[in-house]
């Protein structure tokens, strides 16, 4: 699964790695530990539309930075609240399930990530791991969006919410969980982007093998287990044994 994970980049460099415009209108925030229900920066491509919110199909498809609340919310549900649920999508199922198959046709996107964290098991002890490529380029989770509205309220504005499309762990992955985070190569992301591509046959396919064998495993603070802490300590390497104690559940 992926559950946490950081995003420390300002929308200047987003808006030249991903060649898009900003439409964050100023919220976007450096989190060192992102956790569900948060607002992040994501990506997405749409047509442009007129004054009274009509597509205008002939002209190109716009890419942008766009802030979304982590927690997918089904455009059909009577209550927010159940986004919570749904911070991830699993690939192999997503086409067939009614609150991910409409987003995963139409509304896809990238989720920029520095990297993300995940837990190791042994036994009754939970050892944190930060998984990281080995630059400076962001790793492109690959996300479904939806746009909610509140049925009691016509004039509020529309909530935006997304999922992380996990996949089976591969590689040296395997050795911390069974699940990863879909990431996107950067040649993918037109097809991954592309709103008027329905056939998302080979867009589910697993994280090439290079990008995987590329990514540093790093050994984290159980600082991280706690959602409060936010700071660039939580992104260092550090050794289990000097932690002192037994590492905690991670809570969210």
């Amino acid at each position: 699964m992926c559950g946490r994970y950081a995003a420390t980049k300002d929308p200047a460099k987003l808006i030249e790695e991903f060649e898009a415009i900003d439409l964050t209108e100023g919220r976007a925030r450096t989190d060192h530990n992102v956790a569900p229900t948060k607002n992040v920066v994501t990506v997405v491509q749409r047509h442009p539309r007129d004054d009274e919110g009509q597509v205008l199909t002939d002209d190109p498809a716009e890419r942008s930075l766009r802030m979304m609340k982590w927690g997918l919310v089904p455009f059909w549900a009577k209550d927010p609240s159940v986004g919570s649920r749904m911070i991830n999508t699993r690939a192999e199922t997503a086409a067939e399930k009614p609150a991910f198959r409409r987003a995963l046709v139409s509304r896809r996107c990238l989720v920029p990530a520095d990297g993300w964290f995940e837990w190791r098991r042994t036994g009754k002890e939970k050892e944190p791991f930060y998984m990281t490529g080995p630059g400076d380029a962001s790793l492109s989770f690959g996300g479904i969006w939806e746009s909610w509205h509140p049925k009691d309220d016509e004039n509020a504005s529309p909530l935006l919410t997304f999922s992380i499309i996990t996949t089976d762990a591969a590689g040296q992955l395997t050795d911390i969980h069974h699940r990863m985070p879909l990431i996107v190569p950067q040649a993918h992301w037109d097809g991954w982007l592309d709103p008027d591509r329905d056939d998302v046959t080979d867009l589910l396919v697993p994280t090439p093998d290079d990008i995987v064998a590329s990514l540093e495993l790093r050994p984290v603070s159980s600082q991280v287990n706690n959602v409060r802490n936010n700071g660039p300590e939580l992104l260092d390497r550090v050794d289990p044994q000097h932690e002192g104690a037994l590492f905690d559940l991670p809570k969210s």
